[in-house]
């Protein structure tokens, strides 16, 4: 497999500024050569950092063209559209909390690809790395702060585990989604599509044919992480968990937190540093990009700007009442717990 294939990133962003360098250095590392980003309401320098990236041609940086709520599927209904994505040989669609760490060749996107056969589309299973109990954000590499996750092949106490996949340009697109690619009506057959997990096996054909709604973007992820693993860093530090809450939803007066999302992937039940294995080497694009222009500044601005921002909600109770509630939640998942109990081994797990 030559490793001079384009291959583009699409994502979506919203006050996402202290990570955004990491993202990008990291997936430059592993081969990703082309970046679509659509921001919308920013206010934390998300934007003006993307528009400098942009300058120097790092980026491609457009304003989500979503009128609603829809942001991402109106962003990917868009990036089908562009240059960027319509003469890449492979898109890759994720979020700035995903990484995906490659386990084989030369630890690239082109050595997965060639590990899988080089097939349509190669779905990987997420990891989800629990919160390390770091309550203060550090402008730190994400990927080495935290380093505990679920069981690789259960989470929630299910077997099947959601994904994201990188597809080929030849895939019969009917429409991208969030977590797959949603082929022509004609073509929805095991048969007619290439289609692997990041062990180069082929997915189920459940998944493929998405012909049941709860298999439309996940299956087993055991064994399936052969090649690859997606690490995905949902909640990252306390205080990036609560800016991101704020983010999501401003509004939560009168209302009770719900702690599930936060206990689903807060699971630190297993320990896996191997992407460490990069850290030498993205370190060094990060530091190549912020010497750039004024991309340090404009990423000290963004740093600056969250902290900012959770000064201002922990001056709020119900922010406060939040953190607090967070802190002494179970590290199990409520599912787990729910079995536990069932069984009658809850009080010796407490």
């Amino acid at each position: 497999m030559a490793n001079d294939l384009k291959i583009t990133a699409v994502t979506c962003v919203k006050n996402e500024g202290p990570f955004l360098l990491e993202w990008i250095a990291y997936h430059q590392c592993i081969g990703v050569t082309d970046f679509l980003f659509y921001s919308n309401d920013c206010d934390d320098g998300t934007d003006t950092l993307l528009n400098a990236l942009q300058e120097l041609e790092h980026v491609q940086h457009l304003p989500n063209p979503a009128e609603g709520r829809n942001y991402q599927m109106e962003a990917l209904k868009d990036a089908k559209k562009r240059d960027i994505v319509r003469n890449a040989d492979w898109v890759w669609i994720a979020d700035v909390d995903e990484f995906p760490n490659i386990h084989v060749g030369d630890h690239s996107l082109p050595a997965l690809i060639e590990a899988c056969g080089n097939p349509q589309a190669i779905s990987l299973n997420f990891q989800f790395f629990a919160n390390n109990d770091i309550e203060t954000f550090q402008d730190r590499p994400v990927i080495k702060q935290f380093t505990h996750c679920h069981n690789p092949d259960i989470w929630r106490g299910e077997a099947a585990i959601e994904v994201k996949t990188l597809v080929r340009q030849d895939f019969p697109l009917k429409y991208y989604g969030a977590h797959r690619p949603f082929s022509r009506d004609n073509v929805q057959s095991s048969a007619l599509l290439e289609w692997t997990d990041g062990a180069g096996r082929k997915v189920p054909n459940r998944f493929l044919t998405a012909a049941l709604p709860r298999h439309i973007r996940c299956f087993p992820a055991a064994g399936s992480r052969k090649f690859a693993t997606l690490n995905h860093y949902a909640l990252r530090s306390m205080d990036s968990y609560l800016v991101k809450n704020d983010r999501g939803d401003v509004n939560r007066e009168n209302r009770a937190f719900d702690d599930i999302y936060w206990r689903e992937r807060n699971d630190p039940a297993w320990e896996d540093t191997s992407i460490h294995r990069y850290l030498p080497a993205m370190t060094a694009r990060m530091d190549a990009l912020k010497a750039q222009a004024n991309i340090g500044t404009l990423h000290e601005a963004s740093v600056a700007a969250h902290i900012a921002r959770r000064d201002a909600l922990l001056e709020q109770k119900v922010y406060r009442d939040m953190q607090t509630q967070l802190r002494t939640a179970s590290k199990l998942p409520p599912q787990e717990e729910a079995i536990l109990r069932e069984l009658g081994l809850w009080e010796e797990v407490v």
